[in-house]
């Protein structure tokens, strides 16, 4: 886990210098009408961090947790385009800080426990589609480095 801490905090840092970069018409772009922007992304990165504490913490407590979520859904109700791009910014890499330290904490017992993992609501049924926590730990990471790729950054 020490490893993959670590390499969420790189990715902090490469995030923030990569993102600052840009202007904002460049973060608000969008290749097609239908994808999302820079901007988008990061906003989904932040949701999806959102939802990777709440199955850490609960899964500290609880045998199995059952979290899962409509990303499309997640974006447009919070209307990332409008943000301040540097509130986003901050929001996502004290998200991400955050999340490291319940990965830090996260006693090796609870290792094991199982939580819903990818999916929807639509998709997710209660007892199927369950992994381990430190599975979703791992994927968080990849699934962060496929977004990161998405907007552009070389890892």
């Amino acid at each position: 886990m020490k490893i993959l801490i670590k390499n969420i905090h790189n990715r902090i840092e490469t995030v923030s210098e990569y993102f600052s970069a840009f202007s904002e018409e460049e973060l608000r772009q969008k290749a097609a009408p239908e994808k999302w922007s820079k901007k988008e992304i990061l906003g989904h990165l932040i949701d999806s961090a959102q939802n990777n504490i709440r199955r850490f913490v609960i899964g500290q407590y609880q045998h199995e947790a059952h979290i899962v979520y409509q990303q499309n859904a997640w974006v447009k109700a919070a209307d990332y385009q409008q943000y301040d791009s540097q509130d986003l910014l901050d929001f996502w890499i004290l998200l991400n800080k955050h999340l490291c330290v319940i990965l830090k904490n996260l006693p090796k017992e609870h290792y094991q426990v199982l939580t819903n993992w990818g999916g929807s609501i639509a998709s997710a049924k209660i007892g199927e589609d369950l992994v381990p926590l430190e599975f979703v730990a791992h994927d968080y990471l990849r699934h962060l480095d496929h977004h990161l790729r998405q907007m552009g950054m070389n890892l």
